[in-house]
């Protein structure tokens, strides 16, 4: 007969595979059931990783004989909280975050068509130009900072919102979902920004940008990283860079400096994200975050010294 018994030396030798992903080598096993388990399925623990099946058994005995809401393995209640690959806090609705970046992309979009072109010069990225409607200089030059932070919810046209708020959607979602809200809206906010400074940096100082592309591009970057560490199918997202790269450098009208300082952003902080030690990993995961704020401000410091 072909079929080796179990225990036998040719089994011994087999790279163990995920119980729920047979597809995904790995040596690392729940500390409870042992089973082999991926990244994927890796759910934090005081000592170990557990499997999702152990977290749930956990949490249904937690309130019952099994110590007085304890987990009955002489862990804390809290080393069977589920947390994401990045390490973040699984919640139940793990999109809300992007469900609230579109609806308020939405919803200002909504007030730019009510209120016209004032509302939209007031917030608009803009170096250092005289606006007609406003009847002054105006631009970050000028200490309007805010419209760093602020272009990224303003967008130009139909097509412009549409666009950007499905690759939201579809990109921002399952990126979430994998590095929980904090770390997600982190990298989505630090990603635009850096995105605006580079704009500022190098277009003109009477150019005006606005759109939620380069914290869009961020999403892709760390997208790309984080399918390279999970072992995926990397041509998707590939294919997906090139043909937005070749929109951005294609087509006219289109501030391509956000689009690059997004996408560079987005694969710094998704490396740090997704590799950063699990014993240090929040200090690794918002100093990198920090330290590109830092280098914002300091880029944006120069180039207003520049331009006044």
């Amino acid at each position: 007969m072909d079929d080796q018994a179990a225990g036998s030396p040719q089994d011994a030798r087999r790279v163990p595979v995920c119980y729920r992903h047979p597809d995904h080598e790995t040596g690392v096993r729940c500390t409870r059931c042992e089973r082999p388990i991926c990244p994927e399925c890796m759910v934090d623990a005081a000592v170990g990783f557990h499997c999702p099946e152990c977290v749930r058994g956990n949490t249904s005995r937690s309130s019952g004989a099994w110590g007085g809401g304890g987990s009955g393995t002489g862990h804390a209640p809290t080393a069977s909280v589920p947390r994401t690959l990045a390490g973040g806090a699984v919640a139940a609705d793990p999109r809300l975050i992007t469900k609230i970046l579109v609806g308020i992309c939405l919803a200002v979009f909504l007030v730019q068509l009510s209120v016209g072109d004032r509302f939209t010069d007031h917030f608009q990225l803009i170096g250092r130009a005289y606006m007609p409607l406003l009847g002054s200089v105006e631009g970050v030059a000028e200490g309007q900072w805010h419209r760093l932070l602020t272009a990224m919810f303003l967008h130009g046209s139909y097509l412009h919102i549409t666009f950007n708020m499905l690759a939201l959607w579809w990109i921002g979602g399952p990126l979430e979902e994998a590095l929980g809200r904090a770390r997600y809206l982190a990298l989505y906010l630090v990603s635009g920004l850096a995105g605006s400074a580079l704009t500022y940096v190098i277009a003109a100082p009477n150019q005006g940008s606005l759109g939620a592309s380069g914290a869009v591009f961020g999403l892709f970057g760390a997208t790309a990283v984080l399918m390279r560490r999970l072992n995926h199918d990397m041509r998707p997202i590939i294919a997906l860079l090139v043909i937005n790269v070749i929109i951005t450098f294609g087509w006219g009208n289109i501030a391509w400096q956000a689009h690059i300082g997004g996408l560079v952003t987005g694969v710094v902080i998704g490396y740090a994200m997704v590799h950063a030690p699990r014993e240090r990993r929040a200090p690794v995961q918002y100093g990198t975050c920090a330290l590109v704020l830092a280098v914002v401000v300091l880029v944006t410091l120069l180039r207003t010294a520049q331009l006044t």
